[in-house]
């Protein structure tokens, strides 16, 4: 469903031992920006019923089930470049991004 490049990963292991709990990460989409879709990432201190959980990595990622046509096949990578750092999405089912990058299209 998805996966997790191992910087991804190790961000993440990072993250929550550093918050000191917490059970994974929640991605997901919701509506809005120009394109109409953006990405929400969220910790996860306890799952919800409906949440799909993936191990990638040794990291588990709960998904709700109305995201799941949106991320499906998507690879999550942890980049920095210069003095900017965050989570990059390489998603297959996206047909377009908006112009500032925030939000895109299926």
């Amino acid at each position: 469903m998805i996966n997790l490049t191992e910087k991804a990963s190790s961000k993440i292991k990072q993250t929550l031992a550093k918050r000191g709990s917490g059970l994974g990460i929640r991605i997901g989409v919701k509506t809005t920006g120009c394109s109409g879709l953006a990405y929400v990432l969220e910790y996860v201190d306890k799952a919800n019923d409906t949440d799909i959980a993936v191990d990638c990595n040794g990291c588990v990622l709960y998904v709700d089930p109305k995201s799941c046509p949106y991320v499906q096949g998507m690879v999550v990578d942890f980049v920095r470049n210069g003095l900017n750092e965050g989570f990059e999405f390489n998603n297959p089912n996206e047909r377009d991004r908006c112009g500032c990058g925030e939000s895109f299209r299926v």
